[in-house]
């Protein structure tokens, strides 16, 4: 069967994977909190199982993806993360949850540096920046399409989203096994392989590869401090907004806390398209100067509305920060992706976006329970607080790596 082009298959991939994604998790935070009546430190908790089993296998799979096949890698991680979705959904008890983590962060580790990697190569790391605003765009569309019906089904059983969402991510997978192309990578021939010492032998080089740049380091010390702060973020944000405020009503509109999380999500993928259409036009994404400049602006924006958001004491206010949030944080994705792939050798490329997905992890890993922990014996407010604290440094990291980098040259 004919292949379709790299560049078609990312930007349909990326539509898809947002809606499913969108749809199973919509309203998970009202699932977790009413029906497995999880607490806060339980909440936090469910993601550390996830982000342990990252941690586990982030660099393993990413090492094989650069020794066999960066679109296997991708079409197995897939289909893992539809059957972990999938199972979240099957019974409302705290076990089944946490099998769901492990299922879904094992699928996270095949496709985290396989993927981003895959369509480097393809498109080439001169134009992939591009190609990352306009796939963050088709995302935030397939998010915002799949809301609708994603309340409609919560309002059906709350369970029914992740259901239907691990059923559609299974089926992207088929997908791309008739239609993905591998034409940009070469695997390390079989003659060459030598089972797990090749593995070792290929990670000792993406080491010394790190270690013998400094702005790859500081880079592995933001990769850190991002996943440090942002399970508070991730599992808290929601929860704390159904413990500080009584959800009013919009215009005259009776919004119970599924139609205020509909709306917000709504609201920040529309404002999110917008964005990265202006990043698009304005920012060169071939120029790392303009990407390390504009990633500082984003980090600062970031830092002063996730305080605002914890500090406002007012339900529109929050909400405007939240969503302030949210925009800044979706740009910055591709705008960072965009700017790591270009500093990394091709053969080594999956295995070291695996390596700072790996730090994420430990960031998250780390600070997940720690930020959980002071919800529970203080208070959601104070573990946001922090986790803003702990997001602070990132401008300042990202002027350092500009400075390196003029140094350089």
């Amino acid at each position: 069967m004919k292949k379709l082009s790299a560049s078609t298959i990312y930007l349909l991939e990326s539509f898809i994977f947002s809606f499913a994604f969108r749809l199973a998790f919509t309203t998970y935070v009202i699932y977790r909190v009413q029906v497995l009546g999880l607490d806060p430190l339980q909440l936090v908790l469910a993601g550390t199982v996830l982000e342990s089993t990252v941690f586990l296998f982030e660099i393993p799979t990413g090492i094989v993806a650069d020794l066999y096949s960066r679109r296997l890698s991708s079409i197995i991680g897939f289909a893992l993360l539809g059957i972990g979705i999938l199972i979240e959904g099957l019974a409302p008890l705290f076990s089944v949850l946490i099998l769901s983590q492990v299922i879904t962060g094992l699928g996270w580790t095949f496709t985290s540096g396989a993927y981003s990697a895959w369509i480097t190569d393809e498109v080439g790391s001169d134009k992939v920046g591009q190609l990352f605003l306009r796939s963050g765009q088709l995302s935030n569309f397939g998010s915002l399409l799949a809301i609708l019906p994603a309340i409609w089904i919560s309002n059906l059983n709350l369970a029914y989203p992740f259901l239907v969402g691990g059923a559609m991510l299974i089926l992207l997978a088929l997908f791309m096994v008739l239609f993905m192309p591998e034409t940009g990578f070469e695997p390390v021939p079989k003659k060459d392989r030598e089972g797990w010492r090749s593995m070792f032998v290929h990670f000792k080089a993406g080491l010394n590869l790190v270690r013998a740049r400094q702005v790859l380091m500081i880079y592995a010390i933001i990769a850190l401090l991002i996943g440090l702060y942002s399970e508070a973020w991730d599992r808290l944000a929601q929860p704390f907004l159904l413990q500080n405020y009584t959800f009013p009503d919009l215009l005259g509109v009776q919004m119970d806390a599924i139609a205020w999380f509909g709306f917000l999500s709504a609201s920040a993928l529309l404002i999110g398209i917008l964005a990265n259409e202006i990043a698009r036009r304005v920012i060169d994404t071939s120029a790392s100067q303009q990407l390390l400049r504009a990633l500082q602006w984003l980090f600062i924006g970031m830092f002063l509305s996730l305080l605002f958001f914890t500090l406002s004491g007012q339900f529109f206010a929050a909400i405007l920060a939240m969503l302030i949030f949210d925009v800044l944080r979706k740009v910055s994705f591709p705008l960072s992706n965009a700017w790591l792939n270009q500093q990394l050798d091709s053969k080594l490329r999956a295995t070291l976006l695996s390596m700072t997905g790996q730090l994420d992890a430990l960031g998250q890993l780390s600070g997940g329970p720690f930020l959980g922990f002071i919800g529970r014996l203080r208070s959601l407010r104070t573990a946001l607080i922090t986790s803003a604290l702990l997001l602070a440094p990132v401008s300042a990291l990202y002027r350092r790596i500009e400075h390196n980098m003029d140094s350089e040259k």
